[in-house]
């Protein structure tokens, strides 16, 4: 009996609906995407209307003969891939492809469409199948074009004025700008001293604190103080007005409501994920695509929630419905608002048919499936829960307190606190922010107008301005998502699509732009302004967000794109030299030859050059200058060559001793000592194995009379004859199936047997 095929993209999500569709359905999975443009010039061909030309992906091969296989015998073909513009192409080219083969005459072709993976909602998708969406697969074939000639088109540039191995994207470049801007501004930031005072008062024995906010009748503003004279002499006269006491003059109570966030749309889980768990934006949607396909709780395969690439925060009616039974029973009746509560999506492009991100059930609470899942699944999952729970509990309520004090006729300052009425929804889940703390104040004592307090004492502090802080990932994908650059399913490729161009590092969960980076922002900013234009990169994602819509046609939106990148492409290949892009002249002189200095780049960086080079080829440190402090000199020691002071230096393999005659003298040695194991070198017998390090940190062990022999192993020797061939040593190993072993050093032995002693503590690094 013939079957109907069902193609998705992970086998994972295979196994979970062909046990919801039974026997009459196959299901087989595409493992994503199964063709690409030919990786070579001439994929996309402008001349004639954007043609191009694909090949399926090599290790996808066999899948796809399973599902062409499979389609020989089936009744009807149903695509069931992701909903979205990428899973709508994906479907597309499996279409394709069958076509091609002759294998889809005469069946029926039928698009299906589901944002959770539950036995309802599958099964209803397939009794209600649709037809490929001609619009959203254009708008997949544009952005794919467009970013091939980008890369194609822009990448042989940078080889040619900047390295060879650079590569420059069509999204991925206003990145880059993001982070080497918000460096600039960092180096660029002037810092500005200011002072604040505070009195340390109580209240019936409960202390607490206040700000001045007003000196002498003036209001002060943050940099009214900015010297500690200033703030030292007001601190004395505000203790003469005072003498030891503050009079309450003004006591403000109110009540607020603070309203829950939104349910999770992909950029803000990914924020949350980074700012809560410390997880990357790829690994959070790696773990959230597992979470969606299925997990097994308990003998069933069921997705645990909606899907995660979206922009809408709509919840469907059956899921409020839901979240409200569970809140009423589970937190109190007095926790329900008496309305549903709804949210407006901010993106303007947002597909409002989706959903947001929220568990496929609200009563599947995340202790009763932590059994079932891994430690990271339960993070995401019990993250993912709680922000779905809470955006349908009443606000929070909250009485801030706010209490101006006198101080005499001299200065006013001001206490602020507030307590938690009603936890409302901050019970269940509380956002996190990025750079910044609650604004919440401390709790303040009982205070009434006309009342006396304590003095305790008036404490000035000194405060620098601080520069603003390097991007996280968290406020990274907040940037992107805020200037339009780039859509929910790409904010996990952006980022590790520059961290592996290595254009920025990732340092105390922060960017920071490379050396490369920098220049190859430099260069885009100079002489494709528009390209990397933040405007312009969000206004090209609203036209393919309009092809998706049939408002627009890809056609000549490409045409539109192409026509003038390629003349611009031409025109700066020919117009400029290497060093235009590579060099930045300095208005200093080369204390060598006179010559004019400039910012290089080198293999290792950029650095400063004499643009005489190679005539006269003075360097030094970008970051060096005058009040660099002399190298460290080490102590009790002199040169062996020439008697000179060691000094430490760095270098291309870190720090390592040297002679402070350098060049007329060349003697480095190892900044660490080696470590004498005190065992016999087995070749010469005169000197002993001494642990040192390679040039690259490896630990190796060779013989203490080097260069006078060369004897030298990768593990830790042990003073072992081989019981197997009788050289006088053996040596330390690690294998994964067996553990510590002792072996013979020599390759044509091969003695190994277990080793059950405590390895050396100066060798287990090595083991």
């Amino acid at each position: 009996m013939s079957q109907n095929l069902v193609i998705v993209e992970s086998p994972a999500k295979a196994k979970t609906i062909e046990k919801y569709l039974g026997k009459d359905f196959q299901v087989y999975a595409s493992y994503g995407h199964v063709r690409d443009l030919v990786p070579k010039e001439g994929a996309v061909d402008p001349d004639n209307d954007f043609a191009m030309k694909y090949e399926l992906i090599e290790k996808n091969e066999k899948h796809v003969q399973n599902i062409a296989k499979a389609a020989q015998n089936a009744a009807a073909l149903f695509l069931a891939t992701d909903p979205d513009r990428e899973g709508e192409a994906i479907s597309w080219h499996i279409c394709e492809i069958l076509k091609q083969r002759n294998l889809l005459d005469g069946k029926p072709v039928h698009r299906v469409v589901f944002h959770e993976i539950t036995k309802h909602a599958v099964t209803e998708a397939i009794a209600n199948p649709k037809q490929l969406s001609t619009d959203l697969i254009n708008a997949q074939q544009a952005r794919r074009a467009l970013d091939y000639l980008v890369g194609f088109k822009l990448s042989p540039l940078l080889w040619k004025k900047i390295r060879r191995g650079l590569s420059a994207g069509r999204v991925q470049s206003p990145a880059l700008r993001m982070i080497v801007e918000r460096e600039i501004e960092i180096e660029n930031f002037q810092r500005r001293e200011y002072w604040t005072i505070e009195a340390e008062a109580a209240a019936e024995d409960q202390p607490f604190r206040a700000r001045l906010t007003h000196l002498d009748g003036v209001k002060l503003e943050q940099f009214s103080l900015t010297r500690k004279e200033e703030a030292t002499q007001a601190r004395s006269e505000l203790l003469a007005a005072a003498q030891g006491k503050l009079r309450v003059a003004k006591v403000e109570e109110r009540e607020r409501k603070r309203n829950p966030a939104a349910p999770f749309t992909t950029s803000t889980l990914q924020q949350e994920a980074a700012r809560k768990l410390g997880f990357t934006a790829r690994r959070t949607m790696t773990i959230a695509q597992q979470l969606y396909e299925g997990i097994d709780v308990g003998g069933e395969s069921v997705g645990l929630i909606t899907y995660m690439r979206t922009d809408s925060v709509n919840l469907a009616d059956e899921a409020v419905r839901e979240l409200r039974a569970l809140i009423e029973t589970r937190f109190g009746r007095d926790n329900l608002p008496d309305q549903s509560l709804r949210y407006k999506t901010k993106s303007k492009n947002a597909q409002e048919a989706h959903e947001a991100i929220r568990p496929t059930s609200a009563f599947r609470l995340p202790e009763q499936v932590k059994p079932h899942l891994s430690p990271d699944q339960f993070k995401l999952y019990d993250l993912i829960w709680k922000r779905t729970v809470a955006c349908q509990m009443v606000p929070a309520t909250i009485n801030t307190v706010s209490v101006d004090l006198a101080c005499g006729d001299k200065g006013v300052f001001r206490a602020s606190g507030s307590t938690v009425v009603h936890p409302g929804f901050m019970s269940v889940y509380l956002e996190g922010k990025d750079d910044a703390a609650e604004e919440e104040g401390g709790f303040l004592p009982a205070l009434r107008e006309g009342q006396w307090v304590t003095l305790l004492d008036v404490t000035p502090t000194q405060h620098f301005t601080e520069p603003p802080p390097r991007y996280t990932e968290a406020s990274l994908v907040k940037a992107l998502e805020e200037y339009g650059i780039g859509r929910p399913s790409t904010y996990a490729t952006i980022i590790s699509t520059l961290q592996q161009r290595r254009y920025v590092e990732l340092e105390n969960k922060r960017f920071h732009p490379t050396d490369v980076g920098r220049i190859v922002n430099k260069f885009l900013t100079e002489h494709f302004t528009q390209y990397v234009d933040y405007h312009f990169t969000a206004n090209l994602e609203d036209d393919l967000d309009a092809v998706s819509r049939g408002e627009k046609n890809w056609i000549p939106l490409m045409r539109a794109f192409w026509d003038p990148f390629k003349s611009l492409i031409e025109s700066k290949d020919e117009s400029l030299r290497r060093a235009d892009v590579t060099h930045e002249q300095l208005d200093e002189s080369c204390p060598e030859c006179g010559g004019r200095l400039s910012i290089r780049l080198g293999r290792n960086g950029r650095f400063i050059g004499c643009t005489n080079y190679p005539d006269c080829k003075y360097t030094r440190n970008l970051k060096e200058d005058a009040a660099k402090p002399a190298p460290e000199v080490v102590e009790g020691k002199s040169c062996p060559k020439c008697g000179a002071a060691l000094v430490i230096k760095s270098g291309r393999y870190g720090k390592f001793i040297g002679c402070s005659a350098y060049p007329s003298c060349k003697h480095i040695e190892p900044l660490e000592k080696p470590q004498d194991t005190g065992v016999p070198c087995p070749e010469c017998g005169q000197g002993r194995l001494i642990k040192r390090k390679s040039r690259f940190g490896k630990v190796f062990y060779s013989c203490s009379t080097y260069p006078g022999c060369s004897y030298a192993v990768w593990n830790p020797p042990i003073a072992e004859p081989c019981p197997h061939c009788g050289w006088p040593l053996l040596t330390l190993k690690t294998t994964k199936r067996r553990g510590i072993e002792k072996v013979c050093p020599r390759k044509e032995c091969g003695y190994a047997s277990p080793y059950e002693g405590v390895v050396p503590e100066e060798s287990a690094s090595g083991v």
